[in-house]
């Protein structure tokens, strides 16, 4: 009899070397049959105080090698199994936690005009836009500067070579000028976006930049209101309220001016920045030029205005001490994350 329970467990021994699955509910099931508290083989110890003397040894040893062969094998079973989920299906397991959303962040120069935008809606502006692929009358014509004005030379132009009468804007003043085509005084409206110059790429200056300019079209507008008006942006945007205007020209306004904000000489950027004056240019301005609202088809013996424009980057610059106006366009993911926290 004792012969015949040896080879059973050697049939068993068979049993298990040939085991093999890929279901983890088969390979549960078979370790519990070989190996769980009531499995075969604790039956079969227990079977052993019962074996004569001379088998025990023989017996032993089967015994062993049953249960060495079925822990392999589950774990074997086991191990392949959990390979096999981890490759087929990382991306398909409902119960793995999903990757971090990573909150973006804002442009700088986006920060800072819708930041101007706001101020100026305050006020009453609205906001207007138009193309960048522009003609001449709309960039240059109707804002007082015919054919061969020497003041052309202000601004390096990209001309579309297939049509020298198309160009890219150098300036959202030609904005302006579809915006009073089409609207009748009060006007009252800022104008922001692109544009291009033709100019040497350095760290203060690049072929394209952004700019703001802004329109006031009414009765009776003075210099006095345009003072008032930047005085009060000046104070809202800077926090500084000291300003002053320079005597300057621009073909389209007249009289026109250059606003300097005090910036003041706190630190060793302040003196930088300034150049030692604590001085610093922000914008032109001026009151508009009475031809520009003619050739618009504005009377201007009814109607005055004053305009002023000023570039986004540059003002981006200094409120976020930044020293290179090319970081702005680079799009380096570094650069851009340090604004994440910024509205």
């Amino acid at each position: 009899m004792r012969t015949t329970m040896i080879e059973t467990i050697k049939e068993h021994l068979t049993t298990v070397e040939k085991f093999d699955s890929t279901s983890k509910e088969e390979i549960e099931s078979f370790r519990i049959k070989y190996l769980g508290k009531k499995g075969l083989l604790n039956s079969f110890f227990a079977e052993f105080k019962n074996v004569p003397n001379e088998q025990k040894k023989e017996f032993g040893q089967v015994i062993n090698q049953l249960k060495n062969a079925a822990t392999e094998k589950v774990n074997s079973l086991k191990a392949a199994l959990e390979n096999t989920t981890q490759t087929t299906t990382h991306f398909g397991d409902l119960t793995r936690p999903g990757y971090p959303i990573e909150i973006g962040a804002r442009h700088p120069i986006s920060i800072v005009k819708n930041q101007i935008i706001d101020i100026f809606s305050r006020i009453g502006f609205n906001v207007s836009e138009g193309p960048e692929i522009e003609d001449d009358w709309h960039n240059f014509t109707a804002l007082n500067l015919p054919e061969y004005h020497p003041a052309r030379d202000m601004q390096d132009t990209f001309f579309i070579q297939t049509d020298p009468d198309i160009l890219l804007r150098t300036h959202t003043s030609s904005v302006q000028v579809r915006y009073m085509e089409n609207n009748q005084p009060p006007i009252r409206t800022i104008s922001p976006g692109r544009v291009y110059r033709n100019e040497a790429i350095s760290a203060r200056s690049h072929c394209f930049f952004h700019q703001v300019e802004g329109l006031y079209i009414d009765k009776n507008v003075s210099f006095a209101d345009l003072k008032q008006t930047l005085q009060y942006f000046t104070n809202e945007l800077f926090g500084k309220s000291k300003i002053r205007l320079r005597p300057s020209y621009f073909p389209f306004t007249e009289p026109s001016a250059e606003v300097d904000v005090y910036w003041g000489l706190e630190t060793e950027t302040d003196y930088r920045m300034t150049k030692g004056t604590g001085w610093l240019e922000i914008m032109g301005c001026g009151m508009v030029d009475p031809n520009v609202l003619q050739n618009c088809g504005i009377d201007p013996e009814i109607y005055s205005g004053f305009a002023f424009g000023m570039g986004i980057d540059r003002i981006a610059l200094l409120l976020h001490q930044i020293s290179d106006i090319r970081l702005l366009s680079e799009n380096d993911v570094r650069f851009l994350e340090q604004f994440r926290s910024s509205l």
